[in-house]
C-alpha cells in the first residue's frame, strides 16, 4: 500500500509539472501574440476566420476512500489526488452575425485532448443496447471520435465535440441555422471550461442532459425579448443524445425550446428539450425538458435556478429490470462578485435517479464501457476490466462553494488573453441516499465525501 501511494503521488507530481510547463508555454506565446495572429494568414483573419482555445487542468484532494482512484460519480475533475490535464481545447472558426439585412455563413470547428475527452465523444450509442439490455459489436457504437486514441491510458483522450456550418438568412427578424455537430443548446452548465464558474459538474450538466448533438438547429428572433429555437437531431441510440455521423443516421428526433429576456437584460427564462425514439431498434419515446431562470438581484449578484425532467420508456435499470425511467432534479446557482477580478459562488443541487439508470459510479468507468472480443463488456477506464461501475436508484445531493480570480488586472499584466487567465479554487460535498437500500455507498464504500479542488484556465 505505501509503495501503491508513493507511485501516485510522484505521477500527480509529474502530471502537476506538466500542466505548469504546458502553461507557461502558452503564458510565453500570449506575452507576444495570440494564437490567432501567429498562425492565421491575414487573407483568413481578413474574412473573419480565427483560431483560439484554451487549456484547463486542475486537481481535486479526496480525503475519504475513493473508488477505483475516481472521485465517485462526481466529474469532470473525477480523480481522487491527481492533477489532470482536462482540456486543451483549439477551435477554427468564423462567427456568423445574428442580425442585419445581409447573409452571411460560416463554421466551426473543435479538437479537444484531455481528461474531459471520454465525457465529450459521441457515445449516445452504448455498448448496450438501452432497450433489450444486448450487447451491441464494437462497430455499432459509431467511430466519429470513439477511438481516436489513448484507449490503453485509462483517463486521456480525444474529441471532436463540435464541426458544423451555419447561415444567417435575413428572413423577416433574422434566422441562423446550423448544420452539423455541435454542442447542446439545452441547460445552464456546458463543457467548455472557460463557460463555467465551477470546476466540478452538477449532477442535472452530467447524468441529466445530453452534452452534444448530430443535426439541424435554428434560432429565429421573434422580437427583441423573445428567442425561439427548433431542430432535428439524429445518430443517436439515445434518443438524439450524443449522435454521431455514421450510425442510427435513420433515427431522427426533435429539438425545441424558446427564450425570453427582459428589456434591462437583467432577467431570462429558457425552456429547452429534446424528444425522439429510442434509436431505429426500438420505437420507445426518450426525451427531457429543462428550465433555467436567471435574474441580476444587482450588477454584482447572479441567481440561477435550473429544472431538469427527463423520460426513457421501455429501457433495462441498473437493477436489471425494465420499465419507464424518469430522472429530475433542482440545482440553484448564486454568484457575487466581490471584486472586479474576483467573485464567489454556491452552488446547491438535488438529483433523483429514480430508477438506477443514469447516474453511474465511477462515471467514467461506464462511459469507457465497449464490447470486447469475449462478448462481455469491458471498460478501458479501468484498463480493460469487466464493468466495475454500478448504479442504484438514488437521490443524490451536493453543495459547492467556490471563487474565481483573474490576477492578470491587479497584477497589471497587459496581454489581452492573459486577463482571462481563471483560477477557480472549491470546496464540495456529496451525498447518496438509496431509494431502495442502505448498503448503496458510492463515495468509496461511504455515502458522502468532501472534495477540495483547484484548476485553472488559460484561453490562448
Amino acid at each position: 500500500m505505501q509503495r501503491t501511494s508513493v507511485r501516485r503521488n510522484r505521477m500527480a507530481v509529474i502530471a502537476a509539472g506538466g500542466l505548469l510547463s504546458l502553461s507557461m508555454g502558452v503564458t510565453s506565446l500570449q506575452a507576444n501574440a495570440s494564437l490567432n495572429n501567429l498562425i492565421m494568414p491575414k487573407f483568413f483573419k481578413d474574412k473573419g476566420i480565427e483560431m483560439g482555445g484554451w487549456v484547463n487542468g486542475g486537481a481535486t484532494f479526496n480525503p475519504s476512500h475513493s473508488t477505483l482512484g475516481y472521485n465517485g460519480p462526481v466529474t469532470f475533475g473525477d480523480r481522487a489526488n491527481q492533477a489532470q490535464l482536462n482540456q486543451f481545447n483549439i477551435f477554427l472558426q468564423r462567427a456568423v452575425v445574428t442580425e442585419g439585412k445581409s447573409w452571411d455563413i460560416g463554421f466551426r470547428a473543435d479538437f479537444m485532448f484531455g481528461t474531459d475527452a471520454i465525457f465529450t465523444q459521441a457515445y449516445g450509442n452504448p455498448a448496450a443496447d438501452v432497450n433489450s439490455g444486448a450487447n451491441l459489436p464494437t462497430n455499432a457504437r459509431g467511430d466519429w471520435d470513439l477511438y481516436l486514441c489513448c484507449d490503453s491510458t485509462r483517463n486521456y483522450g480525444i474529441a471532436l465535440p463540435q464541426a458544423f456550418v451555419e447561415m444567417y438568412a435575413p428572413i423577416a427578424n433574422g434566422l441562423n441555422v446550423k448544420v452539423g455537430h455541435f454542442y447542446t443548446p439545452i441547460g445552464y452548465e456546458s463543457v467548455p471550461a472557460p463557460n463555467n464558474f465551477f470546476y466540478s459538474h452538477a449532477y442535472t450538466m452530467q447524468y441529466g442532459e445530453p452534452f452534444t448533438h448530430t443535426g439541424v438547429l435554428t434560432n429565429y428572433n421573434v422580437d427583441k425579448n423573445v428567442v425561439f429555437m427548433s431542430g432535428a437531431i439524429t445518430g443517436s441510440g439515445t434518443g438524439g443524445w450524443d449522435g454521431n455521423f455514421n450510425r442510427q443516421m435513420d433515427n431522427w428526433g426533435g429539438i425545441g425550446g424558446v427564450t425570453w429576456t427582459s428589456d434591462d437584460k437583467r432577467s431570462s427564462a429558457n425552456i429547452a428539450g429534446t424528444g425522439s425514439q429510442a434509436s431505429s431498434r426500438s420505437n420507445a419515446f426518450w426525451g427531457m425538458y429543462s428550465l433555467v431562470l436567471k435574474h441580476m438581484i444587482t450588477p454584482k449578484t447572479h441567481f440561477i435556478l435550473q429544472h431538469d425532467h427527463g423520460y426513457a420508456d421501455n429501457v433495462v435499470f441498473g437493477n436489471l429490470d425494465r420499465g419507464q425511467a424518469q430522472w429530475y432534479g433542482i440545482n440553484t446557482h448564486m454568484y457575487y462578485d466581490v471584486l472586479h477580478d474576483f467573485s464567489i459562488g454556491v452552488r446547491g443541487e438535488w438529483f433523483r435517479d429514480r430508477d438506477g439508470f443514469r447516474v453511474w459510479n465511477p462515471g467514467r468507468v461506464s462511459a469507457g464501457n465497449n464490447v470486447g472480443a469475449d462478448g462481455n463488456i469491458h471498460s478501458y477506464a479501468v484498463h480493460g476490466g469487466g464493468n466495475l461501475s454500478g448504479t442504484q436508484a438514488s437521490d443524490y445531493y451536493a453543495i459547492t462553494i467556490g471563487a474565481n480570480w483573474k490576477p492578470a488586472k491587479r497584477l497589471k499584466i497587459e496581454t489581452k488573453a492573459l486577463q482571462q487567465f481563471n483560477v477557480r479554487p472549491n470546496i464540495r460535498y456529496d451525498r447518496a441516499d438509496s431509494l431502495t437500500t442502505a448498503a448503496y455507498r458510492p463515495f468509496g464504500g461511504h455515502k458522502d465525501q468532501v472534495l477540495f479542488s483547484m484548476d485553472f484556465t488559460l484561453p490562448f
